[in-house]
């Protein structure tokens, strides 16, 4: 069966199978662009070179406030906080506003002092939130990659790579909170006790201009030049674009985002109430029963790689005991893609199977079993 459904992948992979290829001619010193689900890149210039990231460093910063508090803390600004230079939200010493406020400001207004209070809330004081921040991105596996603050201002040692980048916004975004807070234009707050009243619009213009854009995030200084982090879905498919130094950078991304997804649109490895395995059955008026995929999934392909990399995973009983109602869950079916899980799917009943009761044993099989029993004896 496993044979079976790969087989049945390939056949939606052929037409495919040749991408088209052409230049991209980009003003980025440093892209990446990454399919979302794999994790494989699928254009890179410069990827892998290190350098500063101005604002996009709020993917982390945001990441983590997400990850280590609940939205409806309160955070007290500090005098710090308040103090921040750059962009802002206008924060005041002593206000006190929650956190989805906060990460609102950080995302869509890119706020420099909102990005000083949730590290200090979070981590007690920036620096020990800054090595947060880079424990997170090692263990997302972006080695090359180090935080000396959550906001992006320029500093010795801030930097990171367009494919570390790519990695770390590919883990923000299967945040679901963090999803959609990226993919919202506009966000107001009212005043309250403690806070004034306040209105975000989202700095990231591929929200309105990009067909299926659903974030990411802007960045700028002078010595680190333009700098934008973009997602965008269609159909099935999701790609990340990363560039760092690009004087062009919405054009760019155009042009990246349409080449990634001209060669990595997704195909079905699995669908809806496809029998996937057939099972026997004990005591049922049927002796076998199929097995149904929950649901579909999936696959982000580019037809130049082979399937090696896939792997279906069941978790099945040997047997069904009667008797089975259609639809009840059975077992499960996880597809990995290089080691990562990617999906985990019930297998459901295909259909009723009623209880039989099985029949006596005759004269002759009592014997036998007694004689079998004597001997084990």
């Amino acid at each position: 069966m496993k044979k079976f459904v790969l087989i049945f992948f390939m056949a939606f992979t052929v037409l495919s199978a040749v991408c088209p290829v052409f230049a991209i001619d980009i003003s980025a010193r440093y892209a990446c662009v990454m399919d979302m689900q794999t994790g494989r890149v699928l254009y890179e210039k410069n990827a892998y070179d290190c350098h500063s990231m101005a604002s996009t460093t709020k993917i982390m910063t945001a990441l983590l406030a997400l990850e280590n508090t609940k939205e409806n803390e309160v955070v007290t600004v500090s005098k710090n906080a308040a103090g921040t230079e750059g962009s802002s939200i206008y924060l005041s010493a002593g206000e006190k506003l929650k956190m989805e406020t906060l990460l609102y400001g950080l995302m869509l207004n890119s706020g420099n002092d909102a990005a000083i209070a949730i590290a200090e809330h979070v981590g007690g004081n920036v620096d020990t939130f800054a090595q947060m921040m880079t424990d997170r991105a090692h263990a997302i596996g972006a080695k090359n990659t180090q935080f000396k603050n959550p906001n992006g201002l320029d500093e010795e040692g801030h930097y990171t790579t367009a494919y570390d980048l790519a990695l770390i916004t590919r883990t923000a975004l299967l945040n679901p909170r963090f999803a959609e807070i990226v993919a919202t234009k506009h966000k107001s707050y009212p005043a309250s006790e403690g806070s004034i009243a306040r209105s975000f619009s989202n700095h990231n213009k591929l929200l309105s201009f990009y067909n299926g854009c659903i974030g990411v995030k802007t960045g700028f200084t002078k010595k680190t030049g333009r700098c934008l982090v973009s997602a965008a879905k269609r159909d099935h498919a999701t790609v990340i674009c990363v560039t760092l130094n690009a004087p062009n950078d919405w054009n760019d991304h155009k042009k990246l985002l349409d080449y990634g997804f001209s060669v990595n649109q997704s195909r079905p490895l699995v669908l809806k109430d496809m029998v996937l395995k057939t099972l026997p059955v004990k005591n049922g008026d049927t002796k076998a029963l199929d097995l149904l995929a929950a649901e579909d999934f999936y696959l982000s392909y580019n037809g130049k790689e082979g399937l090696s990399k896939i792997e279906l995973d069941y978790k099945l009983p040997a047997t069904v005991p009667a008797p089975v109602t259609a639809g009840s869950q059975i077992g499960t079916l996880t597809i990995r893609y290089n080691g990562e899980t990617l999906c985990q799917m019930d297998l459901l009943a295909g259909s009723d199977i009623e209880y039989q009761e099985p029949p006596k044993p005759t004269l002759w099989e009592n014997f036998a079993n007694f004689f079998i029993n004597l001997l084990k004896f």
